[in-house]
């Protein structure tokens, strides 16, 4: 599990988006206003949660931790890439790679759980609203967040140990922005069939039961609000149930994309990266507040509350 194995090679180049100087200079405007709103979002999303009493129930609890990967997602990609746009010499060592390779996935693989879980949230409320505070306690949620950070770490430690043993040689060459698994396989004069049959097995296990388990429960959410006499009643229990699917079909669909499809370095897979470790973090905040008044009341009370706060420090300092 040591990293010395890595003897010949110490050190990656990663090729990025493009080489030429002006457009670096404006993919660096582009992705450091993404980051900003990306933190500014989702740090407003967990700070009116916490705040907000309002928003105390299992569906904000579960919505505040998506917060939180997607900053943390975020920032495990995005610095480094902006570090490379104005850099001449584009390189990362080899432990650095493989950190940056170890939390992706391991806040990939959690995500992809916890929208599993924020799934079953809403089959319960929907489905057995009488007994939804009943079934989903504290307790419950506490299991369940914490049950999806380590299936998270299960699944990464699965695909990291074997990568740790791997030795690179002479190419150095990673034509992408960041240090995904993927993209590593190429690069080793070790045997990886192994390391590859573990990340497509663990990965298509993972993404398929986790898939399964929101299929599941929409089938359920579906058919329960079509026996919904009204249409009021229809409307508005699938409305609650929008920004979810929105954030699963647009995680999802990259996500797999991008460790399903064969490794060959061609735009495609960067475009797929891009959008579940730098829009989709960006989208999730601004799809559940755009489309969910709760949010958007509790947003504006709380600005409300820090603006008085404020006016009241001012005038006594006056």
């Amino acid at each position: 599990m040591a990293l010395g194995n890595h003897s010949t090679i110490t050190e990656f180049i990663l090729l990025g988006l493009s080489a030429d100087p002006k457009i670096q200079a404006l993919l660096f405007v582009l992705f450091l206003i993404i980051y900003l709103q990306t933190m500014i979002g989702n740090l407003i999303m967990m700070l009116v949660i916490r705040i907000d009493s309002h928003l105390h129930t299992p569906m904000y609890f579960f919505l505040s931790h998506l917060s939180f990967l997607d900053l943390c997602f975020s920032s495990a990609t995005v610095p480094k890439m902006l570090e490379n746009l104005l850099s001449q010499r584009k390189t990362i060592s080899v432990k650095s790679c493989l950190a940056q390779v170890f939390f992706v996935f391991d806040l990939g693989s959690t995500e992809a759980c916890l929208l599993s879980v924020m799934a079953y949230d809403r089959y319960i409320a929907i489905c057995h609203p009488l007994l939804y505070g009943q079934k989903m306690t504290n307790k419950l949620c506490k299991g369940l967040v914490w049950g999806s950070w380590g299936l998270g770490f299960l699944d990464t430690f699965i695909n990291i140990l074997p990568a740790m043993s791997l030795d690179f040689c002479e190419d150095q060459s990673i034509p992408h922005y960041s240090c995904e698994l993927p993209s590593l396989f190429p690069l080793s004069c070790s045997d990886v069939s192994t390391n590859v049959k573990v990340m497509l097995c663990s990965s298509l296990l993972y993404g398929l039961v986790t898939c399964v388990l929101i299929l599941f429960s929409y089938t359920f959410i579906v058919s329960t609000i079509l026996t919904i006499s009204s249409s009021s009643g229809r409307s508005k229990a699938f409305f609650t149930c929008s920004s979810h699917l929105t954030a699963v079909l647009l995680y999802y669909g990259s996500a797999s994309l991008r460790y399903f499809i064969p490794n060959s370095g061609s735009p495609l897979e960067l475009i797929f990266s891009v959008q579940y470790s730098v829009v989709t973090p960006l989208l999730n905040p601004l799809i559940y507040s755009l489309k969910n008044k709760e949010v958007k009341a509790a947003v504006r009370r709380t600005f409300t509350k820090y603006l008085q706060y404020f006016r009241k420090l001012t005038t006594i300092r006056g």
